[in-house]
């Protein structure tokens, strides 16, 4: 009775990657993408984090498969790298993505009541830790529903703009920006693709992983790619570089410049619908990293317990819940966005680190030790150029979990 049941089939598993994805990149990232790309630095950085973000998931899909039971590359750090790296992994996840739920928290009250953002942030939260508590099939069937939802948004934002804009082409090519540009703005973008790797994260709920986890990573993240390339075209052919670097809501922006100021509050609604969603899938992947870590003692053995008739690990959730809610009440958007970029391509490059150890496959044109070996390479580089104030919160987060674990070993 401490084990999760199989519910999610390929198509299930696409649309949690997908509801984990969309929305943070659009929504969030592209103003701060584009202040440190500068020009036309922006398509490039997105392509780059994209390519890295391939790397990870080829590597992500290829353990998941080997490994088919909840916590992601905690589990795959344990077993193929050992125990400190999977804590380490695991610790840099739990605390990264904890720091994502208050960050999607506090946008959902910034969009719908600005003057009470952080009393809706919590009201946010406390609904999707409802939801998921339900169970697996609650948490996929309500993410068809917001997905579903963002995409009629984003594709008439993406109409209205082509067809109003006009989009400038010629602004594509601007000059400014520098590499390190590129770079920072890379690591920020990153965060809005690290939710592919939810559907690793819920391994243990999938139907037949060995074939559903390899189809479903790419499926989503190819298809999220493709959304963000189309709407970054847009939004920069219509605003231009200095004003997107600029812009708190930039699909906002968009419909108004198109000359249809009316059409905001659909485009708010549907930020709203779209963090949401991500926030419903992130409380759930950061619910089974808990769970498996608290299989292992690496956390309190308490949160390792499943709900007899929902099949979900409820104390873990809750237990998320309540510390996301704390840094709520206590944290900030931007802030908490390049801390949580610094933990998970941690996590990431231990992922591919992981994936290294594996042997190769026959049949496949390019080794997958070399995708594995430029993800973490990508990873660290990455990592090391976010803005200093990120770099240095996420390494001392990963140092103090360091040092408890070292601690905690020396006790044993």
């Amino acid at each position: 009775m401490d084990q999760l049941s199989r519910r999610l089939g390929v198509p299930d598993a696409v649309v949690i990657g997908l509801g984990s994805m969309l929305g943070a990149g659009v929504f969030v990232v592209f103003g701060p993408a584009a202040a440190a790309a500068g020009g036309s630095g922006l398509l490039p950085a997105l392509v780059l984090a994209g390519f890295i973000a391939f790397c990870n998931a080829t590597s992500s899909a290829r353990l998941a498969a080997r490994y088919p039971e909840s916590g992601g590359t905690y589990v795959y750090g344990r077993e193929r790298l050992g125990p400190f790296a999977g804590f380490l992994a695991g610790w840099g996840f739990v605390v990264g993505k904890t720091a994502s739920c208050a960050a999607m928290a506090l946008t959902i009250g910034a969009y719908l009541w600005p003057g009470q953002a952080r009393l809706v942030a919590v009201g946010a939260v406390l609904a999707v830790t409802g939801v998921n508590l339900r169970g697996i099939g609650k948490t996929a069937t309500v993410t068809k529903l917001l997905v579903a939802l963002v995409l009629a948004v984003l594709a008439l934002v993406a109409v209205v703009g082509v067809a109003g804009g006009p989009v400038h082409l010629d602004r594509l090519g601007e000059p400014g920006g520098s590499a390190r540009g590129v770079l920072t703005a890379a690591g920020l973008l990153f965060f809005a693709f690290a939710g592919y790797a939810r559907i690793a994260t819920l391994g243990e709920e999938v139907r037949d992983p060995q074939r559903t986890i390899p189809r479903a990573v790419p499926l989503a993240l190819g298809a999220v790619l493709a959304i963000y390339l189309v709407l970054a075209v847009v939004t920069l052919g219509v605003l231009g570089a200095d004003r997107l670097a600029g812009s708190a809501a930039p699909l906002v922006d968009v419909v108004t410049a198109a000359g249809l100021p009316g059409l905001a509050w659909v485009v708010r609604t549907g930020a709203t619908i779209a963090v949401v969603g991500v926030l419903l899938s992130l409380v759930a992947g950061v619910g089974r990293t808990t769970l498996a870590m608290a299989r292992r003692r690496d956390l309190p053995g308490a949160l390792a317990a499943v709900h007899p008739v929902h099949r979900v690990p409820h104390r873990a959730e809750l237990a998320v819940a309540a510390v996301v809610i704390v840094v709520v009440l206590l944290g900030d958007v931007r802030g908490a966005i390049g801390f949580s970029s610094c933990t998970v391509l941690v996590y990431y490059a231990i992922t591919n680190a992981a994936a290294l150890t594996l042997g190769r496959e026959p049949g496949r044109r390019l080794p997958v030790q070399v995708l594995a070996g430029l993800g973490l390479v990508g990873c660290l580089l990455l990592a090391v150029n976010l803005p200093v104030t990120s770099v240095l919160a996420g390494f001392g987060v990963l140092a103090a979990g360091a040092a408890w674990y070292a601690l905690r070993l020396a006790r044993r």
